[in-house]
């Protein structure tokens, strides 16, 4: 993943300081993009351990549709605990909860996860119900149908709505195409903001399966995955990590395997998802800013 590298030294060396939303403070360039060949391994980063079952279920369960937390928590995935955590905070039924007892509430009480592990009409939503657009099936027909229209697109940037977000859409906006012999399946995505020690290896990865998944069920074979970026920034508070990552050296990467069987976007569990040969060296930890 020398493409990743490459992007953080991008960053330390041209990046300016900014105040951001969060308070963190960020070093930050606009506008940068990578390209990954697919088909030289899977890209998931080698120079620290990266959670793949999560990304994996955060990826089903956008596919899904839903936007309340408690079928990620259920599976203890916690990438998007924080958000509906610091809303709780500032309810009246808050009580000096910590996040352990607040994610062990959203497991135990459906009626408590109805309320407060709700994020609004993120990502799932928008996929599936964009003002009454299922736009995962209409790119799906797309692909297998139309296979050179322009249009192979999944927005999830929906102005009317993003008041009611915990969090606005970074990866925002998804193109699809299809190669001219009709053999393989290209993603294009564009992210508006991405936290480049947290977020981006996460994005890489969940982009890269989904165009898998999505090339395996329309009849093609993953090629391409080029990643844009809007603001791409490293928080203050990581920088320190991002220097100790480029020291290390990145190892081969791994593959992936889906279960041939699977034939519907929706089917997808991630018992029919194998990463074989992952090699990595350790995970790093760093603090989210929300």
């Amino acid at each position: 993943m020398k493409q990743y590298l490459d992007l953080c030294k991008h960053i330390l060396k041209h990046g300016e300081i900014r105040q951001d939303r969060t308070g963190t403070g960020t070093k930050s360039v606009f506008g940068y993009q990578m390209r990954m060949d697919l088909r030289e391994g899977f890209p998931l980063l080698t120079t620290k351990k990266v959670y793949f079952r999560g990304i994996a279920e955060e990826l089903i369960w956008i596919i899904s549709g839903n936007t309340n937390i408690q079928p990620l928590v259920e599976k203890n995935v916690r990438i998007w605990n924080d958000w509906p955590y610091e809303t709780f905070q500032k309810s009246e039924a808050f009580h000096g909860e910590t996040m352990e007892a607040f994610v062990e509430k959203i497991k135990s009480d459906d009626a408590f996860a109805a309320q407060y592990g709700q994020l609004g009409p993120v990502y799932g939503k928008q996929w599936r119900d964009f003002f009454g657009v299922d736009q995962l099936k209409e790119l799906v027909d797309g692909l297998k149908h139309n296979p050179f229209s322009r249009r192979h697109i999944i927005c999830a940037w929906n102005p009317a709505q993003i008041k009611d977000m915990a969090l606005p859409p970074c990866h925002a906006f998804i193109q699809f195409y299809v190669s001219t012999d009709q053999k393989y399946l290209s993603c294009q995505l564009y992210q508006r903001s991405a936290d480049v020690f947290l977020g981006v290896p996460f994005n890489i990865a969940s982009y890269s399966l989904f165009t898998h998944m999505l090339a395996q069920v329309c009849g093609y074979e993953a090629k391409e995955f080029v990643h844009t970026f809007g603001d791409a920034h490293i928080y203050l508070d990581h920088i320190d990590l991002i220097k100790e990552q480029i020291t290390r050296e990145p190892m081969k990467l791994c593959k992936l395997r889906l279960n041939p069987n699977i034939q519907n976007i929706e089917d997808f569990t991630y018992q029919d998802m194998e990463l074989m040969d992952y090699v990595s060296h350790p995970a790093i930890k760093g603090k989210v800013s929300v």
